[in-house]
Formats: C-alpha cells, sequence, structure tokens
C-alpha cells in the first residue's frame, strides 16, 4: 500500500507542472522513487551477512534474503541458476576460468583493460587473514572459509516482463560475494542494493515496459566471474525462444544490453603524499569524495561488440545528463575484470564503476577494496550518495531503453 501510495504522490506533485498536453515524465517520476535512505538501508541488511564469501553458509543465508525481498517488491518470479564450482586445495592451481574471462591484476591482460597506470599508488590485494579485522564479532561471523571441492553455486534473479516484446531483455546486474573479512559494503553491497532498488521501483504498481528487464545478483564473482560465466555458457543458445510454444512465454528473451555494477560508491582520487614522524613518505586516499567524482561508464574497444556497447554507455551518459542530481558520469573503453566480460563478446556490454577499472582501481584509489575496512561505517553519505547517482543513471537509461511507462 505504502508502494502504491508513493507513486500516485510522485504523479500528482508532478501533474501541475505539465499541461494537458504534456503529460508528466513517467521516468522523473520514477527515479524520484530512488531515496537515499532506502539504499543505505539495503547495503546495511546486506553486510548483516559479512563479506557473504562464495560457498559458505553465510552467503547462502545472502542469497535467500535478496530472493526474499525481490519477492516482496512485487518482482516474484525469482529463480536461480544452479552451477558446480570447484574451489582447489591452497598450493593447487585455480578453477579453469571461461574463455575471454581475464585473470585480475590491475589494469588487467593487453588488451583487457591496458590503459597505463600513473601518478601515485598504493599496492592492492586481497586480505586472506581474518586476524587483520579488528571487530571480533565480524571476525566470528565471517570466520567459515570456503571449502575445498566441487559444491553448488547459485545466482539469484526476477524479471520484469515486458508488456510488448517479453522476447528481449536488457540484463541489470550486480555480484553479491564478497572478500576480505569486512562487511563487503562497496565491493559490491553497493551494486547489490543497486539492483534490488530498481528491481522494487520497476515492480511498483503500474509501471510497465515494452521490453523485459532482468535484475541479476551474480555469485563466484570473486573467484573469476564464476557465477555470470555460468549463467552465459547455460542460457545462451535459449534466447528468445517461446516455451511452451505459443504461450507467449520466452524464460530467456533475446539479449540487448547487458549492465554490471561493481563498486559504486568511492572516488576521493588519486592517493596523497603524508610524511611521517620518521621522515618516510607514504601515500594515504584523501578522507572525503572528492568534487571532481564521477560514474564511470566502460566498455570494452576490443570486445566483437565494441561499437554497440560504445552506443548502450554514450546512452547512459545521456540518462545521467538528464535524469541524475549530484555528479555526472564519464565513459571510458576499458572494461574489464568484472561480471560483464563474459557477455562483452555477445551483446553490448557496460560497466558502472565508482572508477576506472584499470586505471584507478587497478592503482590503490580505494584502500579498502578487498580489505577487512570494507565496512559500512566507513562511508560516509557523500558515497553512498555517489552509489545512488548511479542508480538515477542505470534506472533512466534503461527505462529509455524498455520503453516505461506509468499506468494510472
Amino acid at each position: 500500500m505504502k508502494v502504491v501510495l508513493g507513486l500516485s504522490v510522485a504523479l500528482a506533485l508532478a501533474a501541475p507542472l505539465a499541461s494537458a498536453q504534456t503529460p508528466a515524465d513517467p521516468i522523473a517520476v520514477m527515479v524520484k522513487q530512488l531515496e537515499l535512505e532506502k539504499y543505505k538501508a539495503t547495503i546495511k541488511s546486506l553486510t548483516k551477512f559479512g563479506d557473504r564469501r562464495q560457498g559458505t553458509e553465510r552467503n547462502r543465508q545472502a542469497l535467500d534474503w535478496i530472493e526474499a525481498q525481490l519477492q516482496s517488491y512485487g518482482c516474484t518470479n525469482t529463480e536461480r541458476l544452479q552451477y558446480q564450482f570447484t574451489q582447489p586445495t591452497p598450493g593447487e592451481p585455480a578453477p579453469k576460468r571461461a574463455p575471454g574471462i581475464p585473470s585480475g591484476g590491475a589494469g588487467g591482460p593487453p588488451g583487457q583493460g591496458g590503459s597505463t597506470l600513473f601518478g601515485n599508488r598504493i599496492p592492492t590485494g586481497v586480505n586472506s587473514d581474518p586476524m587483520r579485522q579488528p571487530d571480533e564479532r565480524l571476525r566470528a561471523l565471517n570466520a567459515e572459509q570456503t571449502p575445498v571441492g566441487t559444491s553448488l553455486r547459485e545466482n539469484v534473479y526476477c524479471t520484469k516482463v515486458g508488456t510488448t516484446h517479453p522476447e528481449e531483455m536488457y540484463i541489470v546486474s550486480a555480484h553479491m560475494d564478497g572478500i576480505g573479512f569486512g562487511e563487503a559494503a562497496n565491493d559490491d553491497g553497493s551494486g547489490t542494493a543497486l539492483v534490488m532498488e530498481l528491481a522494487r521501483i520497476f515492480s511498483m504498481p503500474g509501471v510497465e515496459t515494452d521490453r523485459s528487464i532482468r535484475f541479476v545478483l551474480w555469485n563466484n564473482e570473486e573467484t573469476g566471474l564464476n557465477g555470470a560465466a555460468a549463467y552465459v555458457e547455460q542460457r545462451k543458445n535459449l534466447q528468445g525462444i517461446e516455451s511452451p510454444k505459443g504461450s507467449g512465454k520466452y524464460p530467456e528473451p533475446k539479449w540487448l544490453g547487458m549492465i554490471q555494477h561493481d563498486m559504486m560508491m568511492y572516488d576521493h582520487g588519486m592517493p596523497i603524499p603524508k610524511v611521517g614522524a620518521d621522515g618516510k613518505t607514504t601515500f594515504v586516499s584523501p578522507p572525503e569524495q572528492r568534487l571532481e567524482a564521477d560514474v564511470n561508464i566502460e566498455y570494452q574497444s576490443t570486445s566483437k561488440q565494441a561499437e554497440g556497447s560504445a552506443k548502450l554507455a554514450w546512452a547512459f551518459r545521456a540518462a545521467n545528463d538528464k535524469y541524475a542530481t549530484n555528479y555526472p558520469a564519464a565513459v571510458g573503453f576499458h572494461m574489464t575484470n568484472t561480471d560483464s566480460t563474459p557477455f562483452m563478446d555477445l551483446v553490448p556490454s557496460i560497466s558502472l564503476r565508482e572508477n576506472e577499472r584499470g586505471q584507478q582501481i587497478g592503482a590503490g584509489w580505494n584502500p579498502n577494496w578487498h580489505q577487512p575496512t570494507d565496512n559500512y561505517d566507513n562511508y560516509s553519505d557523500k558515497d553512498f550518495l555517489l552509489g545512488l547517482n548511479a542508480a538515477q543513471t542505470t534506472l533512466s537509461g534503461v527505462a529509455q531503453l524498455a520503453g516505461v511507462r506509468i499506468k494510472k
């Protein structure tokens, strides 16, 4: 009931601004439904499951909670995609990656993010020591390690079914797993909450779209994009097939675009020098969001779908210009090391981030990345607002592409 009233009030407020010939812009109405406190609350709820490391009970509990939330929003046709993942015994080689998926590292391999790192740098890595987490409660919550061997993993998703072209679909996604023995608040609670908020708004009574939108939360991103790769492998050949025939139902609509969200909140800028009492210089992250903060929209210039991906990126940049309220967007062409990578040769694919993946994140611009400090309390409202701004960008971009309208 609250959702219905919220949308009605928004329409009522917008109506006086529009003439009888010019009805209220439905996208602007929907963007107003994005609220900072709701976004923050979803991230905060995700942190109660710790870092949500894949293969653990806390990861499975987080999946259950996400699914229940999606259903409570009205996105009731939730599904899970299952796949097998092998966690190697320490000292053994990592599982083989799907073709075309980069191996990680600052900037990725040549052609997969290959911008030159520049300026001041902070070393990056993955914290694997639970004792570096000073919070005893959080250390206990994250105590369970991923079991070695092969076992079942799951992604969870729900779908806004299009009314005119249900056989075509945009994918809006983020990864819900994390590492580092913190709360994975930014990587990738910020992206997960964004996708969930969009699922909530697109599921409001009266909201219709011409084309379908699927809201997906991936697992196993941190082990090599395995959840997204499993989805591609299992579903790519099912696109656009009506099942059962004559039903008008399409279990896997044709992919029109893939939009990934991975680390949305922290754009404090290049590390700055700090001279200690011993006279030695170290580099630290600036304490607050920089005035030049922006949303980075990236595509991969070496992919087979580079031309379509560039058009998709610029469409989102235009949507940001028109509908986002606080931070601008910048387009780059070095998308890498995120769950859009397995899709990028098959469908136009982009990634929204807080920083450029190769030049900035890989150079240590976010000191909380994969660390025990990636906790909710270590981010300010300025940080959360950058994530909300990305949500405004994606909501408006997808709404335009999918053909949204609000029935009174």
